[in-house]
Order: structure tokens, then C-alpha cells, then sequence
């Protein structure tokens, strides 16, 4: 974040020479990235199926469309990056259109239509070529490769070392939500509308968007299900949520460091935790949460682009230096406003609150609201509404409003003042640091505040507000955060840019660059002694209470805080000055990197105990997955499985922790019933409040599942057959309830047995 904020801003026409170095960032990028995939052993065949399903099938149609609704160029960087954005979004409508039809073998020609009317249309031809980008800096196109290099290694380290494609041992596991996604990923392969995988016939009432996503790939390029969830995707998606921030930055502020430096706060920069992150009290950000839920990752993508997309349209200020979409960017927020709300339930209204908070603020301040927010508002609105009421079928999933004022994590029962305050600066210090730019941004802007900040001011405090305001069984309410969060950093970054510039130490004087290598050698030294100090003093959390997660984090932040004002006295006394005015520069910097330990802290958990050693991680023994392969590669996907196995244990007392998600995963099948407790009807009805336990909604049905294992008859199984569509009997004999009974062998012909399951043929 340290260029010269005017490098490059009038079109260029470099040397051949030059164009060709100008890639050379992205090569060494894209050379990581296979080191890494071919570190966890994924097969060069699904590396090279999946990257020509990324330019065939995102990059080539989606950056022709966006070439086509934006009005003038900007850099390639942006072309291929909203492009890619735009192609998820058009794979969405082809998958939809395509299952609805019965045409999904036909999937893959959706590309060659878009590429054929952009061909045969004059007007349309001439976005084949572009001439006239803006040339992005060299030291920004390596800052974007180092920040997505040292993202790759830590996906590595945490997530694709040890999360087996396909387990080869009795002994691996998953953490849990990774197979049932994966089965969400299968249905959406198989069938539309979407329905429950573990309880065949329930609908599926959620946001889909991203396992659609996935299906396309699988579809598309042919490569397995396993290796696009387990492998491909997730990094393909983070490398594009830092590319997004990096253009949206850029395209908000007119400075192109100021979308490095969100991507680093992002990506790069942790929590300020000093701790495991598993004891973090209000989630985490990127780390973890970017692998484990998929769904988040995939909607950063699309979510950033309307944060940049939101910007240009309504908030766009005098003097910017990017050109602006025109009209064709309200095509392209209609789009990104439905692909938010199908990708993730939080990500839209943030963004409809930051919208709410600008037009407050341009009516206290102008008397009037102005027709690109109202109009902007009215989209999201109208977005939002057909996902309420089409994607979800206006089901809650269990979140609730929370009562602000009653016990509660946030607002404990006899804390009073001094513990909500205590709660809010244990936030703000394991949180909020990264976001410390946004007040400096809203102190040096002063009365010139923009509708760009006030924008993203607004969207930020929407996310926390609704964070505080909604409550949900699963902590889903945790994702507004996340959501808010694109809103804020590019503010932070942002800010720190602009006391950068009057520091001067942007300019490119022999002083300016001299402070800038002092700052770069200085941060890093920084960040190596903060990582010492983790290494050396952070240990096994000592505090006991409500309060517990809150003590190492406050308790550090006392510590630098207290060499803060040591280092301030000092700065004040030596009077020199080359120090003068920057000060307040160093010491935002320290604030912004303090979280630098972050990622590697959970990498270094991570190399000995996978998901950090703190999340449910399930068995996954290789015998199970085999088995269920096998039922894939010899069933229809129309096919419906009933299995004995639901619960991952039983209690003492007999209640089911019901989720098992294994069979519905690896088969990519229907199952009568397997795990309910991830469906959205056992949610709402209360799922997670009675710990894991909740009951199975339908107990004659489960009842007449369970008995043809336990208890077979012919009756039982010609019910199963005609009543319910049940195909295949998947019987796990070391689930909860015991084996099958030794009758079934003689009412259904086995045809499968491994010495662990055993799958009997109906009909």
C-alpha cells in the first residue's frame, strides 16, 4: 500500500517486451498454485480439466458479456476478474435452464452460444480484442501474486494436505460439514429443483447457488465431484474473492493500492487472537471459514463485485480516474443481486443496508434521496424478495431476532456495563483491528465525506448490526459479519492510503521511496517479532469463565499498547524531521498488522490436528466411501437408498446424533432417511437447541426404514419400493443400531459386501 497513488492511470500501449513481463506475475501465481494442488496429490488429468473448465466455461463467456455491458476499458486485470464473476453468474441461469429442460447433457455448449452470438453480431465482435487498458503497476501485479502464494500455502497446510479426495485408509476423517456439501454439490449434479439428499423428497429451501456452481464444473470438465470440492474449487475461488478486492479497491478510490491492501488485511493479515482459533468467541474471518464453508468463499466472489458495482453507480465521486460502467453496470447489479442472494442468505441485505445507510445520510445532508439509490435499493429489493420467496419458500432456518437486553453471549445476565463493554473492545481487538483505516478515512475526508464512504461506512455497520441483532442456533448469524466485512476493509484500506499520501510517502521523490522500504522492512520485522512472541508466550488459554476466550487478546492488546505510547514518546522526543508528520502513518500500520501471526498460528495447529483440533472431524473409513462409489458407478441418479445409518453415536439414553451425510456424499444418491439434522425443516423446528439430539420429524417413517434392517419383511420392502421410490438397501454394520438382520439375504439379493457394508438390490 505504499505506490504512488496516480501510477498508471492513462492508457498505455507497452512493448512487446513489456506485455510479456507484465504476465509474468501471474505465471509465477498459476506455477504456486500447481506446486500446491500437485502437493496433495491431485491428479495432473483434474488440474488440466478443471483449468480448461475455468477459460472455457467462466473466463471466455463471462469476459465477453462484461465487456459488453461495461462502457469503457479499464485494465485487463478487471476485464478477466468481473468477467469471471459475470461467468458464474450466466452458469447459474445455464445449469437452472438446463435441468429444468432435461438438457443437462448439454451443459457444456453454453459457452459456444455466448461465444457464437459474439461473433456473429457486428457489434458485438469488437470485444473480442480490447485495446486502450490502463497498465497495472508491476509492484501491484507481484503484491497480488505474494498475497495469493501465501493463501495457497496455507490452504495446503490446513485443508488440502489433510482432506483425503478419497480416503485409502480405515483410520481418515473430515471435518463434518465437508461431506455434506459435498452431497449438495451431487444432488445439484443429478437433479432440479433440489431436494435434501439424506431425506429423499424434502425440498431443499437454501441457498444453492455455489453447490450448483460445482455441479457445473463436475459436468462441465468431467472432473470428479471429490476432487472439484476436496481440491480445486476452494483455492480457485479465494485466488478470485483476492483478485475481486484488488479491482474493487481500485475501482472505488481510483488508487490501486488501496485494493492490495484490503486483499492483505483479507488474506494475509489474522485475527488478533493469541490464541487457538478454535476458542475465538466471534468466529473468524477468512481463516477456516474460507474451506469450511464454501458457500461464504463463493459468495465473497460475487459479493465483491458489488460492493465495486455498487460504488461506481451510486457513489461515484469527481476527479476518479477509473471510467465509469455506465449503464450496462445496472444489468450487471440486477445480475450479481440475485447470484448474492442464491450464493448466501447474508451477503444482499448488508449490501441493501449500506444502501439504506447512504440515502439516510443524503437526506440529512442534501434533502433528497438521490434515483440511482433509490433505484438501486428498489433491485436489491426485488432480489431479495424472489429469494425469500422462490430459493427459500420464506423459511427462516431457525434465525431469529435476538433479545438484545435478556442473558445472551453478548449481553451476559448480571455483567452489567462493564462487561458489555469488555465484550465490545474483545471484538474490536480480536476483529476490528484490520478495520482500523476506516476512522482515519472518515477523520481525513472531514466535510469532503463522499457517498463512497458513507457506502461503505454503512454496509460495514450493517453487517455487525445484524450480527447483534439476529441470533441463530448454528451461529449462522456470524455471516453478516463476513458480509459487512467487504464493505469495511476497502475503507480501511482505503484510509490507510490517504494518511499515506499526506505522510507523503507516496510520491516519488528519493524520501518517499526510502520511507516506503522502511516501511515494508519495518512491518516485516514486526510481523516476525509478534510471530515470536506467539510462539514463545501463547499457550493453552489459563482464564476460566464467560469471559475466558476474551483474556489473551485483551491482555496482549494492553501489552501494545503500552509499547504504543513508549514508542509515541519517543517519536515526540527525537524531533527529527524525517519523522515529522508520519507517525500517525506508523502507528496505523502497526494497528492494521497486528493480526500478521494469525494464519500461520492455525497453520502450525493445523500440521498436527486437523481443523484447527477443535471441530467435529468424522470418521471417513475407505471401506464406507467404497462402498458408496460403488453405488454410484452401478445406480441411477434417479435411484433412492434407504441405510441404518443415521446417527454418528448414541447416548446412553438412545438419542441420535443424526449427522451422517457419507452415503448421500459419496453415492451421490437419494437417501430415504440418513443425517437430518442439517435440513432446513429440523432447523427451524429447533435443530442445535437440544444439542445434537433433535428427533426425526417423521417417525413412521423412519420406523419402516429401520425395520427392514432390523426387523425384514416382504411387506416392509415392497412399501419401501412402491411408497418411496427405494431402490437400494445400504446396510452399515458398525452404525449405532447394529448390523442387519441375517434375514434380509434371503428377501433381497446382496450384491455388494465389503465386510463392513453391505448394499442389497430391490426389485
Amino acid at each position: 500500500m505504499s505506490a504512488p497513488a496516480d501510477i498508471a492511470t492513462e492508457p498505455t500501449a507497452p512493448s512487446a517486451r513489456a506485455a510479456l513481463s507484465a504476465w509474468v506475475p501471474a505465471l509465477a501465481l498459476a506455477a504456486v498454485a500447481l506446486v500446491v494442488l500437485r502437493a496433495a496429490r491431485t491428479p495432473w488429468w483434474d488440474i488440466a480439466g478443471y483449468a480448461g473448465y475455468l477459460a472455457y466455461a467462466v473466463l471466455l463467456p463471462g469476459t465477453l458479456v462484461f465487456r459488453a455491458l461495461r462502457r469503457s476499458p479499464h485494465t485487463l486485470l478487471e476485464d478477466l476478474t468481473y468477467g469471471a464473476v459475470t461467468g458464474l453468474l450466466l452458469e447459474i441461469g445455464a445449469w437452472a435452464a438446463s435441468s429444468a429442460t432435461g438438457l443437462r447433457s448439454w451443459l457444456w455448449a453454453w459457452p459456444l452460444l455466448v461465444a457464437a452470438v459474439f461473433a456473429a453480431v457486428p457489434r458485438l465482435r469488437r470485444h473480442w480484442r480490447v485495446r486502450g487498458y490502463t497498465r497495472v503497476p508491476a509492484a501491484v501485479a507481484w503484491a497480488v501474486a505474494a498475497i495469493g502464494a501465501g493463501f495457497l500455502a496455507y490452504l495446503w497446510v490446513v485443508f488440502l494436505r489433510p482432506t483425503p479426495v478419497l480416503p485409502t485408509g480405515e483410520d481418515q476423517g473430515l471435518y463434518i460439514d465437508l461431506p455434506f456439501q459435498l452431497s449438495l454439490a451431487g444432488e445439484a449434479k443429478h437433479h432440479f429443483p433440489t431436494h435434501v439428499p439424506q431425506v429423499a423428497g424434502e425440498p431443499l429451501h437454501y441457498h444453492v447457488f455455489t453447490f450448483a456452481h460445482q455441479a457445473t464444473a463436475s459436468l462441465v470438465s468431467g472432473v470428479d465431484l471429490t476432487s472439484i470440492v476436496f481440491r480445486l474449487d476452494v483455492p480457485a475461488l479465494c485466488l478470485a474473492a483476492i483478485a475481486a478486492l484488488v479491482v474493487t479497491g481500485w475501482r472505488v478510490s481510483g488508487r490501486p493500492w488501496v485494493g492490495v491492501g484490503a486483499a492483505a488485511l483479507t488474506f494475509t493479515v489474522g485475527e488478533f487472537g493469541f490464541s487457538d482459533p478454535v476458542t475465538f468467541p466471534f468466529g473468524t474471518i477468512a481463516t477456516f471459514i474460507v474451506w469450511s464453508s464454501q458457500s461464504m468463499t463463493y459468495s465473497w466472489v460475487l459479493l465483491i463485485a458489488v460492493v465495486g458495482v455498487l460504488a461506481d453507480l451510486v457513489a461515484r465521486g469527481p476527479g476518479h480516474g477509473v471510467p465509469a460502467l455506465g449503464r450496462g453496470g445496472w444489468v450487471l447489479y440486477a445480475l450479481l443481486a440475485v447470484g448474492c442472494v442464491g450464493a448466501k442468505a447474508s451477503s444482499l441485505p448488508v449490501a441493501l443496508g449500506g444502501l439504506a445507510v447512504l440515502g439516510a445520510w443524503q437526506l440529512l445532508t442534501r434533502r433528497r434521496v438521490s434515483r440511482g439509490v433509490l433505484l438501486a435499493f428498489g433491485i436489491g429489493v426485488a432480489a431479495q424478495l424472489f429469494g425469500n420467496a422462490v430459493l427459500f419458500a420464506f423459511e427462516t432456518h431457525g434465525m431469529t431476532v435476538r433479545a438484545l437486553w435478556g442473558p445472551d453471549r453478548f449481553y451476559p445476565e448480571g455483567g452489567g456495563a462493564a462487561a458489555v463493554a469488555g465484550i465490545a473492545l474483545g471484538f474490536v481487538a480480536i476483529i476490528g483491528l484490520r478495520l482500523a483505516g476506516l476512522p482515519v478515512l472518515l477523520r481525513l475526508r472531514g466535510r469532503r465525506l463522499g457517498d463512497a464512504e458513507v457506502l461503505l461506512t454503512g454496509g460495514l455497520a450493517a453487517g455487525i448490526g445484524a450480527y447483534l441483532v439476529f441470533a441463530h442456533p448454528g451461529d449462522g448469524n456470524q455471516y453478516f459479519i463476513r458480509a459487512g466485512w467487504m464493505f469495511g476493509v476497502v475503507a480501511s484500506a482505503w484510509g490507510w492510503a490517504l494518511l499515506a499520501e499526506r505522510a507523503r510517502v507516496t510520491g516519488p521523490g528519493h524520501d518517499a521511496r526510502q520511507w516506503r522500504g522502511w516501511l515494508v522492512f519495518g512491518g516485516c520485522l514486526y510481523g516476525l517479532g509478534l510471530l515470536w512472541a506467539q510462539f514463545a508466550f501463547a499457550g493453552p488459554n489459563p482464564a476460566r469463565g464467560a469471559f475466558a476466550p476474551l483474556v489473551p487478546a485483551l491482555s496482549w492488546l494492553a501489552v501494545l499498547a503500552t509499547v504504543a505510547l513508549v514508542a509515541g514518546l519517543w517519536w515526540r522526543a527525537v524531533r527529527r524531521p524525517q519523522l515529522r508528520g508520519r507517525g500517525g502513518l506508523v502507528l496505523l500500520t502497526a494497528v492494521l498488522l497486528a493480526g500478521l501471526p494469525g494464519l500461520v498460528m492455525e497453520a502450525r495447529t493445523g500440521w498436527t490436528h486437523p481443523n484447527g483440533g477443535g471441530y467435529v472431524f468424522v470418521a471417513m473409513p475407505a471401506s464406507r466411501v467404497q462402498a458408496a462409489r460403488w453405488l454410484r458407478a452401478h445406480s441411477d441418479p434417479d435411484d433412492v437408498v434407504a441405510t441404518n445409518s443415521h446417527c454418528l453415536y448414541r447416548t446412553a439414553s438412545g438419542a441420535c446424533d443424526s449427522r451422517s451425510f457419507w452415503i448421500s456424499a459419496y453415492a451421490e444418491r437419494r437417501v430415504l432417511v440418513e443425517g437430518w439434522l442439517f435440513a432446513p425443516r429440523a432447523t427451524a423446528q429447533g435443530a442445535f437447541t437440544t444439542g445434537v439430539y433433535t428427533p426425526f420429524w417423521d417417525a413412521g417413517l423412519l420406523a419402516l426404514n429401520d425395520g427392514a434392517f432390523a426387523a425384514p419383511s416382504a411387506d416392509t420392502l415392497a412399501r419401501l419400493r412402491t411408497e418411496h421410490g427405494v431402490r437400494w438397501l445400504l446396510a452399515d454394520r458398525t452404525s449405532a443400531d447394529g448390523p442387519e438382520s441375517g434375514d434380509l439375504a434371503s428377501l433381497a439379493p446382496k450384491v455388494f459386501d465389503n465386510g463392513r457394508v453391505a448394499i442389497y438390490r430391490l426389485g
